[in-house]
């Protein structure tokens, strides 16, 4: 049986995508957690940790944001995400209010993944619904 997998303007829709934008199946945490690796999830928190947080292996188990089942510490009060699962969207593209506060305040603070990249995808997926 062959899958079918749409493409819109370079994102791959089978993905996991967060309310923000991010592609889950890239981020180290995710895939940490559905190869459930030690390894790489100790590299997460090393490369995620700062100075007022330290992790430890169990605050990196992620399945996405959107999903819910296990979550990275970080996600699991994420503002962004709350609002999402609140208003009952698949992803911040679906939300009248698209780009917010929230979210800007949220892409700018990222240190390790890109804002910009997030949220070039979230405006993909909005253009891809028009």
């Amino acid at each position: 049986m062959l899958s079918l997998i749409t493409i819109i303007e370079g994102i791959q829709m089978d993905r996991t995508i967060a309310m923000c934008g991010l592609v889950c199946d890239d981020c180290m945490a995710f895939i940490a957690t559905q190869k459930d690796d030690d390894e790489m999830r100790q590299k997460v928190v090393e490369a995620w940790s700062t100075e007022d947080e330290r992790l430890k292996l169990e605050d990196v188990d992620c399945d996405g944001c959107t999903i819910g089942k296990r979550l990275h510490s970080f996600c699991a009060v994420c503002d962004v995400r709350m609002c999402g699962l609140q208003r009952d969207i698949e992803n911040c593209a679906h939300c009248d209010e698209f780009p917010c506060g929230k979210l800007e305040k949220l892409w700018n603070g990222f240190r390790t993944v890109s804002g910009e990249e997030a949220k070039a995808n979230l405006k993909r997926i909005r253009k891809s619904r028009t």
